[in-house]
């Protein structure tokens, strides 16, 4: 198989993926939240915090106990908009899809690599 094929195959991936029940049901949903004008603030200024949160985290930076309790409050309405609670849930479905495809994916340099791994633990 040539390179050149192998990536006509990703894209044949891309488009079942933009095709997928999954894919559909979380465009639909994230059409519904941006035109909800509460539910999108709320959405987005959640994931601001968010954002800000896991930058600072991989930064290594102290996360202060006010943005704690600033991201806490954020999620608190989050989880009290039923629209914005549907698309995180298929978010998560996803989120689940794309890592079990990924895992397909990788399973030949898995299996190529395993016998190195066990080899080295044996010892």
């Amino acid at each position: 198989m040539s390179q050149t094929n192998l990536y006509d195959h990703a894209y044949q991936l891309e488009k079942a993926l933009r095709d997928s029940e999954e894919f559909t049901n979380l465009s639909s949903l994230y059409d519904r939240v941006n035109a909800d004008a509460e539910a999108n603030q709320l959405f987005a200024d959640f994931r601001d915090i968010q954002m800000t949160l896991q930058q600072k985290q991989m930064q290594g930076e102290e996360i202060s106990e006010q943005e704690m309790m600033d991201a806490q409050t954020k999620m608190m309405g989050v989880q009290q908009n039923e629209l914005i609670m549907e698309l995180m849930q298929e978010e998560q479905r996803m989120h689940q899809l794309v890592t079990e495809v990924t895992k397909i994916i990788m399973k030949p340099l898995e299996e190529l690599y395993a016998p190195m791994v066990n080899d080295h633990e044996v010892q």
